[in-house]
């Protein structure tokens, strides 16, 4: 595999430097395979959403649309898809943080039963108390 970092990936999505979208775009499209993919880790995606919403104003569907496309590429590989997937469809309903549910659901997925915040939306999601 090929660790892909976020600057790759929003170079990619956005298309915004004409350098290095290309070059972006050309590793992506030529290097990663089936047989080689890309590696797409919880960190990058996060900053990914992050970024889009912030640096770009995309609204948070359209993110979390991004990060269901990538799920689905099959030159790409998702840490813990399966806890990504989780994630996802409960990001797409909540009101936190794309990040928030992913923690929650990471922790979940450790053997956590429960997650401490201080971020009352993140308190929301089932498996998170917020500390008082």
């Amino acid at each position: 595999m090929i660790g892909l970092d976020t600057n790759i990936l929003v170079r990619y999505i956005t298309q915004d430097d004409l350098a290095q979208s290309s070059l972006a775009t050309q590793f992506i499209e030529e290097k990663c395979s089936f047989a080689l993919p890309g590696f797409i880790n919880h960190i990058v995606l996060c900053e990914l959403v992050w970024v889009l919403k912030r640096c770009y104003k995309t609204e948070m569907s359209q993110a979390l649309r991004v990060v269901e496309q990538l799920l689905r590429t099959a030159q790409l590989r998702i840490q813990e898809p399966q806890v990504v997937w989780k994630a996802l469809k409960l990001a797409q309903k909540g009101k936190a943080d794309f990040a928030d549910f992913l923690i929650a659901q990471i922790n979940i997925a450790h053997g956590c039963g429960t997650t401490i915040t201080f971020d009352n939306a993140a308190a929301e999601i089932n498996s998170k108390t917020l500390l008082a």
